[in-house]
């Protein structure tokens, strides 16, 4: 009999905690579609949870104590409620901490854990596993203490561990898919006003490639933060001339054509990036609903060049892994994907051009780079979930 991943977990939690498991807690990772650098600037995106989850086996305790222990990182933790500290050696777990500090800083009555973390997102690679730890932290603490906690408070206070204990100044975007995402959906959101809706999705004869370049990226590095910035000295400048815009989102492609000669040229080229990604997120809706992938394929390719040429976060090995994609018959379209700087490009393509694919990056990343890359194939699945034992 082979056992799933949740059962090998519940075995795993019981040798090491000497229990039997209150809860079983699953969050996805997520893939984004189309939009990309504009959620944390107001704008459109559409991203849809994918099959690579993180997954959380937990008992209440009746003490103030968090035990965790990480099976990814063979490491174990142990901190009081009482005291909630960033952890510079076990980094993993200030998520975790994050989601506890915020938590009862917003009033929330936390009882004590043992906890044992573990899952199949590829770290580091732009799949979100971060937000996926966020949302299962969450889902753990709303469950085992009968918090009654809304999903959309849950995201919220997801990414607020994320921006204010973790330190990462994210969107809101990842959270949100990781929580509310549907099989066979993309999800799309609007980060100004938190509307969402399901976008069918079903691949028929159609895969979805993430090839992983194994570039190391520091999502907290300077270049992040200082793209956010430039976004929000574009809407500074850009006011003087659009009274009440909070946003680059609040700005039309007409309006920024008329005044974008007054922005200096890097903010001009960061803002140009997020105005037109935007559109191409609401273009992508019509195309998706009338099944047309080639010019969906078409609007990857051209997100990619913008992020690469205007917002600058692509690097060459990003560069390389698309232009292999380009090459090989049967693909739609391929970019970039995340924060740039490393990580993943996604792919659009037919079944039969998987193998082609995957051949072609293998052999000719590898000679260019001297690196091997990381194929996952991906589907969009449902969001996260518990069940109660």
């Amino acid at each position: 009999m082979r056992f799933s991943m949740k059962d090998d977990l519940i075995i795993e939690f019981e040798a090491l905690y000497k229990v039997k498991p209150d809860l079983y807690v699953k969050a996805p990772g997520r893939i984004n579609l189309i939009g990309e650098h504009t959620d944390y600037n107001e704008g459109f995106v559409l991203p849809a949870a994918i099959d690579r989850k993180i997954e959380i086996i937990a008992k209440k305790r009746d003490d103030n104590k968090i035990k965790i222990y990480a099976k990814d990182y063979s490491d174990r933790v142990e901190f009081s409620l009482d005291d909630i500290k960033f952890d510079e050696n076990s980094k993993w777990s200030n998520y975790e901490r994050g989601v506890a500090d915020v938590l009862q800083k917003k009033g929330y009555k936390l009882s004590g854990a043992d906890v044992l973390i573990g899952g199949n997102i590829p770290v580091e690679a732009g799949l979100s596993s971060s937000a996926a730890v966020e949302i299962a932290t969450i889902l753990m603490f709303n469950v085992l203490n009968d918090l009654n906690i809304s999903e959309l408070e849950m995201i919220k206070l997801a990414r607020k561990a994320e921006n204010e204990f973790v330190g990462v100044k994210c969107g809101i975007m990842d959270q949100f898919v990781s929580l509310l995402g549907k099989k066979d959906s993309a999800l799309f959101i609007d980060c100004k006003t938190l509307d969402y809706k399901y976008i069918p999705f079903n691949l028929k004869g159609i895969k979805i490639v993430i090839s992983n370049t194994k570039v190391k990226r520091q999502l907290v590095s300077s270049e992040y933060n200082k793209r956010r910035k430039e976004c929000e000295d574009g809407v500074k400048i850009l006011r003087a001339f659009l009274p009440g815009i909070n946003s680059l989102r609040d700005v039309s492609v007409e309006n920024f054509e008329k005044f974008k000669q007054k922005l200096p040229d890097t903010i001009a080229r960061r803002c140009e990036h997020v105005i037109f990604e935007n559109e191409r997120v609401l273009r992508s809706l019509k195309v998706l609903n009338d099944g047309n992938f080639e010019e969906f394929g078409n609007l990857l390719y051209a997100s990619h060049f913008s992020l690469r040429d205007l917002y600058e976060v692509s690097c060459k090995e990003l560069d390389l892994m698309v232009e292999i994609a380009g090459s090989v018959e049967g693909v739609y379209g391929s970019r970039m994907m995340g924060a740039g700087f490393g990580g993943c490009t996604i792919t659009l393509l037919e079944d039969k051009a998987i193998m082609e694919l995957q051949n072609k990056m293998e052999k000719v990343y590898f000679e260019k780079t001297k690196i091997k890359p990381e194929i996952y194939i991906c589907s969009s699945e449902e969001g996260a979930g518990f069940i109660k034992f």
